[in-house]
């Protein structure tokens, strides 16, 4: 369960399933600059060959690669319904397509010129990569989270600009302390946004690899011609449902819990999140968004 389930291997921050996906798919020559293919086939080829589980546990393992609000750099390029932040569900096998995008071939980049080892399939009929090349630090671009026998690991996300600037600081002066490597990353990057609260939780994540970090999203206050004014949520933190979020708003306007909401729009869309939190009149927009950092998960 823990290596080859549950953890990701540290030299290019995958699990065996995402390793086996990634690597099908380029041998099927499903590149960024190719057409699509039905996700069935790939599914049914990384069954067949590499991965002896369940078809839904591959699909859903291919559909979060695809996922721009679960991955900070997605590995899979997706074509149909690959869910949403709302936590709807993706659309049936038969109906997706997919291929790698090009930050994936960096993943896979001089697999064929003996750059790896291979070790032999689940039936030794074929071989395949007991890691992949990784010209990029995939662990910390996109981080992990996993639940092993008496361990887990929960990696957030970081910027590749940040982390790239890191590694060839570390090349120049390889006794770099932690608080030195921090002047470069200075701290976690999320696909959905969102303010980190508190350095000092994130030092001691750094120093020590166990540490909470604190995550708000955005609220902008706009006002309205009539005097009124309006918070708009436009990020929220990582790995929560946005309906969820705007459901639990809703019902602490309803139960007065929160004073003086009158209305809540979902107007987000393709170009990114948008939560209308209408305010009446002589209302103090600061008080309701300490509320709403306190009351619910858009600080979490």
């Amino acid at each position: 369960v823990i290596v080859a389930r549950a953890l990701p291997d540290v030299r290019d921050g995958l699990k065996p399933v995402h390793r086996r996906l990634l690597h099908a798919m380029n041998e099927m020559g499903l590149r960024a600059d190719r057409p699509y293919r039905k996700t069935a086939r790939v599914v049914g080829e990384v069954l067949g060959k590499f991965h002896p589980h369940g078809e839904q546990a591959v699909y859903d393992a291919l559909v979060r690669m695809a996922q721009d609000f679960s991955l900070r750099y997605p590995v899979i390029d997706g074509q149909g319904n690959f869910g949403s932040i709302d936590g709807d569900p993706a659309a049936a096998q038969r109906y997706t397509e997919a291929r790698l995008t090009p930050i994936a071939q960096e993943m896979l980049a001089d697999i064929g010129k003996e750059t790896v080892d291979f070790q032999l399939n689940y039936d030794d009929s074929l071989e395949e990569p007991a890691v992949l090349p990784g010209a990029f630090p995939f662990l910390l671009a996109n981080g992990a989270s996993g639940i092993a026998v008496g361990m887990a690991t929960n990696i957030p996300p970081h910027n590749l600009r940040e982390i790239a600037r890191a590694v060839a600081r570390y090349i120049d002066e390889p006794k770099i302390t932690v608080d030195g490597l921090m002047k470069y990353i200075t701290g976690p990057d999320f696909p959905t946004g969102g303010i980190i609260i508190g350095k000092d939780n994130l030092k001691q994540g750094y120093n020590k690899g166990r540490g909470s970090i604190k995550i708000r999203g955005d609220i902008d206050v706009e006002p309205l011609k009539n005097g009124k004014e309006r918070l708009v949520i436009k990020s929220i933190p990582y790995q929560i449902n946005k309906s969820t979020l705007n459901e639990r708003i809703a019902e602490l306007a309803r139960e007065k819990k929160i004073e003086g909401i009158s209305d809540i729009r979902d107007e987000s869309n393709h170009k990114g999140i948008r939560v209308v939190v209408d305010l009446r009149r002589n209302v103090e927009p600061e008080t309701v968004k300490r509320q709403l950092y306190k009351l619910t998960s858009i600080e979490s």
